[in-house]
Formats: structure tokens, sequence, C-alpha cells
């Protein structure tokens, strides 16, 4: 008997040594405890000094982690087993967060500053009301072109872009959305559509630019055009403002047919352990000295209308990165399209990147 108690205390004792280990990694990469708020974004899509400004005034540690793209996200949050306080989705992948129960609903008596946000950010269709996200940043697909080769009357439709000036000289930014989103435009269709005789028939229309396109990537788009062995690019207009200041001749403009707006947005995920915490760092960020800030270091658009006003006036004032209301109402956002439609439209595009 003695010895079965023995053995039993030893089971206990290894047990207890193994659970403060878990608590002290846990400690260590800073995954617990309330003194920690845990942020989940996209790489270098906060202003570093932004960190240490909320840590001091807040008392809160911050651990940063950062995804390349929704669905990776997405899929780290839905497995569990890391409780991020606060994440950074779009707006389709939003939608489908709040859909599938993902991120907690905001209680409004907490937020201070969502007066900030000007009315057209707030209040979209992927989050009716606001009741799950904040709108962090904002933009537009657009087109840039170097004015050593082309002017802006070249690119100020999408249909242009098939013109035989662009023979082997367009890039293109890397996903499905964007390029059968292009080819929708054109034809005058939704880019959320699911119907799928107009998908093919964007489809076929994109298959007649592929004379045109000299490379589909990412990041690569931002050194060809800086250093001008890319004349013309369809790319995001974050990207584009990086690139418009390595090169004075680079310029974006905004397709008269309309284009995609984006938001990324704020939200917690339902798993967070430190909701007062993400709470803290979401009014922070809604304070206008801080988004201001923020928004000089990325690079994006601000949503924040007070914030705005601190920014200079060839920023604020250029259409091109913040279009008029007019401008606004003839773009659309990404919705989700559910998973079957959305292999529909990585199908195509897939096929549209392999045949020649």
């Amino acid at each position: 008997m003695k010895k079965l108690q023995t053995l039993f205390l030893g089971v206990l004792v290894i047990i207890a040594v193994l659970f403060a280990g878990v608590l002290q990694l846990k400690k260590q990469t800073g995954m617990s405890g309330a003194e920690t708020v845990n942020i989940y974004n996209w790489g270098d899509y906060l202003a570093p000094d932004l960190i240490t400004k909320f840590e001091k005034e807040t008392g809160y540690k911050v651990n940063y982690d950062t995804f390349d793209s929704n669905e990776a996200m997405y899929t780290k949050i839905k497995q569990g087993g890391t409780s991020y306080d606060i994440t950074v989705p779009s707006d389709y992948m939003t939608q489908k967060m709040i859909k599938e129960h993902l991120v907690t609903k905001l209680s409004a008596d907490k937020i201070k500053g969502l007066a900030n946000i000007g009315p057209a950010y707030l209040n979209r269709s992927f989050d009716p009301h606001n009741q799950y996200s904040i709108p962090y940043f904002w933009g537009t697909l657009g087109i840039i072109y170097n004015d050593k080769f082309y002017q802006k009357t070249d690119v100020d439709h999408w249909s242009k872009l098939w013109d035989q000036k662009f023979r082997n000289q367009l890039m293109f930014i890397d996903g499905a959305r964007e390029y059968l989103g292009v080819g929708l435009l054109t034809l005058g269709y939704s880019q959320n559509t699911t119907d799928q005789a107009k998908l093919l028939e964007a489809s076929a229309k994109l298959r007649q630019l592929k004379p045109n396109i000299k490379a589909i990537a990412a990041d690569e788009i931002k050194m060809y055009l800086a250093d001008e062995e890319g004349r013309v690019a369809v790319e995001y207009s974050g990207e584009a403002s990086e690139m418009l200041a390595e090169n004075s001749h680079l310029h974006y403009v905004i397709p008269q047919e309309g284009t995609n707006v984006w938001f990324d947005n704020l939200v917690i995920p339902r798993s967070a352990q430190n909701k007062k915490g993400a709470y803290a760092f979401i009014n922070f960020m809604l304070r206008p000295e801080n988004a201001a800030r923020n928004a000089r270091y990325i690079g994006y658009s601000t949503p924040n209308q007070a914030a705005l006003k601190l920014l200079p006036a060839k920023i604020r004032q250029n259409q091109a990165f913040y279009p008029s209301q007019a401008q606004l109402r003839k773009m659309e956002v990404y919705q989700d399209l559910g998973q079957k439609k959305v292999q529909e439209y990585n199908d195509l595009y897939l096929t549209l990147k392999i045949k020649k």
C-alpha cells in the first residue's frame, strides 16, 4: 500500500512539474496572463513605436505575431491552441469568421473613439452595425503606371489593359479574386458574382489579356516598378504608396468602372484570454494621434477621420488614395462566397495562369 501511495505521489509531482513547465513556457512566449496582450497581425502592419507607447501607457506587454494571408490566420484561429486577443482579418474573412462564431461580439460601452471613424467606413455588408469589428485600414485595387512610358488616360479604364501598347508589360498581383474581378468589372459584372456563365465569360476575356501579361507576382512587383523593370501593374493602393515613394515617375489610378475596396479590421477572437487588454488596444488605436502615426508608417488609408486631419495635405487631398464618396459608391467589397464558389474562382484562375 505504501508503495502504491509513493507511486501516486510521484505521479502527482510529475504532473505538477509538467504543469509548471507549461505555464512558464506560456509566460516566456507571452501567451498567458492578464498582463499580456497577444496580437496576431499582418507583417509590418503596426508602427513599432506604437507598441512601445501602448506598453508604457497601459502596463501591458505585447506579444506580436504575424501572418501573410487571411487563410493562414483563419486556420490558426480555428484550430485553437493559441489564444490571441486581437487579430486583423480582411472584409470577407471577417464575414466568414462571424458566421463560424470565431470572433467575439463587441461591447459598445467598452469602445472609446468609434466616432472618429468616418461613416463611409462603418456598417459595411460584412459586419452590419460593426457588432464584431472595428476598421483598421482600407484601400483599393488599381493600376500603377510609369509616366516615362504611359499617361493617365492609358489606364483610366480596366478595358484599356487589353490594348496592344501593353504587350508583355503588365504585371498583376497574384490572386484569384483580383484577377477574375478585373475580368468581371470589364464586362460590367459584380466582382462577387456566383453566376457560372459570367465567370466563364470573364475567364474567356482574361485569356485574351495573356499576351500583355509580363508576370503575375506578389512582393516582387514593388521592386520591378521601382527599378523600372516593370512599367505598369495592377496592385493594391497600400503597396502602390510604397512604390510611389521610391520612384516619382510612378502614379496610381482607380479605373472609372470602379474597383474592389477592402477593409482590414480589428476583431477579438472568441478564444481571447485578455479581453480587457484587447479593448485597451482597440481604444488606443482609435485615438487620432495614434491612428495618424500608424497611417504615416504603413502608407495605407486610414478610416479614422480625426486622424486624417492630422496628416499632411498632400496625403489627405490625394484622391488616388482617398477617393471621393461618388467613387466609393462604385466600389465593391469582396464577399465570402462560400467554399464551393471560392474553389471555382481558384480553379478558373489556376487554368488562366498555366495555359498559354
